[in-house]
């Protein structure tokens, strides 16, 4: 048994020897009959918040209004919730009032059947007051009660239906997906930051291309990344895309990641193209369709999407690079050696790989270019890609230069010759210095 389990039967024995009624509650229970270790245990009681603080001294009421009491037990945290019922949502997030009441109550007012259960810890027994088991079985994603009723009071639950199917590959009800797409536009209500994080869930799981298919067929894709939209029906050029249009080319990438990618670079994925919509142009003389610029219009249309979503400055600038690169994977055999290294050198570089290795798999399947920096890599593993300084500013001073701004560029000449290999010591970075420079 964990510790983090050990230390959840601590506290709620703490509550049941109280004469409490106290069960696992929501996501720990379902995460349980699903066989997957679950991260954190909620429990759900008969005791009042007061009550719960008597027992618990050092808790924080962090939602006592709500019902909701922070306890921790050999340093993990459980909410403790009293079994409640919710009174009106007029802010589309948070019940203006709840009243303390039964299990059955508790379970009515929860977002899915899969997330209504209770489990007794005492004898395993499943308190089961809404078919959840049956849908757990059935793989379906069932709103509890009136579909629309519990999106309307949470609107966030919109995004927590597409995550849940997506992370445990369930099939969304019918009457849950009509709900969905009808209501919709609520997410507009929502916060950024709160968005943002259900969809990194999303778009980092195994079933990422599910999750996008979902997010843009519900219509919750306009208040997320809207310009996802354009991206369908966006023709490309068969000959180096013969799967088909801009939006088909993304999902095949997302879907052709390892399993599980860092949120920077399925980010990267779903945006590298977004700049090819209004890049578009059909070069007549050619024959053939073009995108001119896209990886620069897409890299400026990436730092916007991102900053609205609230991501950090970190995963901006990196997915920003990512974008902005993509395209400079066609000229890595025509590059110089110092390029190269330059070019491999910077921190981005192996999440583009991957993305570089998904983006020719799903489309035109060209390795030459992947192989070739793999063969690099090889051939450069002996030493620093971007080896310490022969030579610095104090240096030219030495031999009687003046400082200025010519000295960056002496110095990256200088730099650039080391990773060619043309000089090799400081007394031959200097001589090159006093030929071509003094």
């Amino acid at each position: 048994m964990s510790d983090l389990k050990t230390a959840a039967l601590a506290t709620i024995t703490c509550l049941a020897d109280a004469g409490y009624t106290a069960y696992f509650a929501g996501g720990c229970v379902r995460d349980m009959l699903l066989g997957t270790e679950p991260k954190d245990y909620d429990i759900a009681t008969s005791a009042t918040p007061e009550e719960v603080q008597a027992l618990f001294p050092k808790s924080n009421a962090i939602g006592a209004h709500f019902g909701v009491i922070l306890v921790h037990k050999d340093g993990f945290p459980f909410e403790i919730a009293t079994f409640r019922h919710d009174g009106s949502y007029k802010d589309g997030r948070h019940p203006d009032r709840v009243t303390f009441t039964t299990p059955e109550d508790d379970a009515s007012r929860r977002d899915f059947t899969i997330n209504g259960l209770f489990q007794n810890p005492k004898d395993d027994e499943i308190i089961d007051f809404v078919e959840g088991q049956q849908d757990l079985k059935a793989g379906l994603l069932r709103a509890i009660g009136n579909p629309g009723e519990r999106f309307q009071e949470d609107a966030l639950r919109l995004m927590r239906a597409i995550r849940f199917a997506t992370t445990l590959k369930f099939t969304i009800e019918p009457v849950t997906w009509s709900a969905i797409c009808e209501h919709a536009h609520l997410l507009a209500k929502i916060s950024a930051e709160r968005i943002r994080d259900e969809f990194t869930i999303i778009i980092t799981s195994e079933s990422r291309a599910q999750g996008l298919d979902l997010l843009t067929e519900s219509g919750l894709m306009r208040h997320i990344v809207p310009e996802v939209y354009d991206l369908i029906g966006c023709e490309q050029p068969p000959q180096w895309h013969p799967e088909g249009d801009v939006y088909t080319h993304t999902r095949i990438m997302l879907e052709m990641l390892t399993e599980q990618p860092s949120a920077e670079l399925a980010l990267a994925v779903l945006l590298h193209d977004i700049g090819k919509p209004p890049t578009y142009s059909y070069d007549k003389a050619e024959d053939r369709i073009r995108f001119n610029g896209h990886d620069r219009v897409g890299t400026e249309m990436a730092e916007e999407i991102l900053q609205r979503l609230k991501y950090s400055n970190q995963t901006t600038d990196d997915v920003c690079a990512m974008v902005a690169n993509h395209m400079n994977f066609m000229n890595v055999q025509n590059m110089r050696t110092a390029k190269v290294k330059r070019f491999m050198a910077r921190p981005t570089f192996e999440q583009e790989m991957e993305l570089h290795r998904v983006d020719c798999a799903s489309s035109n399947g060209f390795t030459e270019n992947y192989d070739f920096l793999r063969a690099k890599e090889t051939e450069f593993a002996a030493e620093p890609l971007i080896p310490p300084p022969l030579i610095n500013g104090k240096d030219l001073i030495e031999i009687g230069m003046h400082p200025g701004p010519e000295f960056t560029q002496i110095l990256t000449k200088i730099q650039t010759e080391q990773l060619e290999g043309s000089i090799n010591t400081r007394e031959e970075a200097l001589d090159f210095v006093r030929h071509h420079f003094c």
